[in-house]
């Protein structure tokens, strides 16, 4: 076979989709020597993502995340030379939009969550112009590849999705999320952030689904009621309708007491868990739930809502909370920082509970779907 992987959203971010799709990339690349690899890249992507013979790169004009953008595909995969010259036989369109008209290729989608369809409240109209295109491409795709069970099942209740046309793979961490030596930690992040000594950790983009305005008010419990000296140091790029959470920290006078850092590095988001007490991530709701998997391969113990994708990520290596109860998060934080013999539990289970999740269990399983879908109309390698 000759497998494209569209990977032009690594050009636009480093984290989420974008790391899911270079992580597969390379884990794919390492595993299959057998079938050829072409990465759809950015034009203005210039890097080499992925550094082996059998696989080459290949720039594509449409920009990621554009509401025409399936059209736009559509298009460029039709009238330009260099992409018809490459002879594809399978199309693995990470971001889950497909060209809006498929030719001679067949077409994998991976779909990370449907957020968009549970919480449109939380949308600009332009998101929801550009995620009008889900349902479309859940049509047009041959299979569809669900990072969860729950987004699996979201995909049958909310699209209509035959169940047998889904296959649930799970992502993994980043290895160099890892255990560290605070003394290591700290080198590593000295001078750069306004760090206090002890801290709770929120890592995601800063918008409302994510739920930080629970989070929040369960802080200012626990400075209250339970009277903790401990930071909040909150991780994430500023998204789309922020407004209220900022408006939120002024009303509850926590100017002094939460960080907000911005876009953090993944380098230097290793280090943050490692010094972090704990992470606290209450989302209303998670395709997958990649930043306490992370948390816990760093040891960091974990307190996650009961909702979507997060239980079957954590399983028992967690304290789960209900999303919409600040004092029930409150009460899971302030035992996670004051019992040290539950704390180290978490850590232990959270380390295993992160063994299990691999790139190379990943890339197997992906190419495993490749081959069942290629076979649906020919014999694959």
């Amino acid at each position: 076979m000759r497998i494209a992987i569209d990977a032009r959203i690594a050009h636009y971010t480093s984290a989420g989709i974008g790391q899911y799709a270079v992580h597969l990339a390379q884990a794919l690349a390492r595993l299959d020597q057998a079938n050829q690899y072409v990465l759809l890249q950015s034009r203005k992507d210039q890097r080499t993502l992925v550094d082996e013979p059998h696989v080459q790169r290949q720039g594509l004009w449409t920009p990621s995340h554009h509401r025409w953008e399936q059209g736009a595909l559509a298009v460029e995969f039709r009238f330009r030379p260099t992409l018809r010259r490459l002879k594809i036989d399978l199309l693995h369109s990470t971001d889950f939009i497909p060209p809006l008209h498929l030719r001679g290729f067949k077409s994998v989608i991976t779909v990370h969550d449907l957020a968009f369809l549970r919480w449109p409240h939380f949308l600009t109209e332009e998101s929801a112009r550009y995620y009008g295109q889900v349902e479309g491409a859940v049509e047009r795709a041959d299979h569809i590849i669900a990072v969860s069970e729950s987004t699996q099942n979201d995909l049958v209740k909310l699209l209509g999705a035959p169940a047998d046309k889904i296959t649930v793979v799970y992502e993994a961490a980043d290895p160099l999320y890892r255990p560290m030596a605070r003394a290591e930690a700290l080198a590593a992040l000295r001078g750069k952030y306004p760090l206090p000594d002890e801290f709770i950790l929120f890592v995601s983009t800063i918008e409302p689904r994510k739920n930080i305005v629970t989070l929040l008010h369960a802080y200012r419990r626990l400075l209250d009621a339970y009277k903790l000296d401990v930071g909040l140091v909150l991780a994430g790029a500023t998204g789309w309708l922020s407004d209220q959470i900022f408006e939120t920290v002024e009303q509850l006078d926590l100017q002094r007491h939460a960080t907000f850092l911005g876009r953090v590095p993944n380098g230097d988001l290793a280090c943050l868990y490692n010094l972090a007490r704990c992470l606290a991530h209450p989302a209303l709701y998670e395709g997958f739930g990649l930043t306490p998997l992370e948390a816990m391969a760093c040891g960091t113990p974990v307190v996650v809502s009961n909702v979507s994708s997060l239980p079957e990520v954590v399983g028992d290596a967690a304290l789960l909370i209900d999303p919409n109860s600040p004092e029930e998060l409150a009460v899971a934080l302030q035992r996670v920082l004051t019992d040290e013999t539950l704390s180290a539990s978490l850590r232990a289970k959270g380390l295993a509970r992160a063994r299990t999740f691999s790139w190379e269990r990943t890339a197997e399983e992906t190419l495993a779907v490749y081959r069942r879908t290629f076979n649906q109309g020919g014999d694959a390698p």
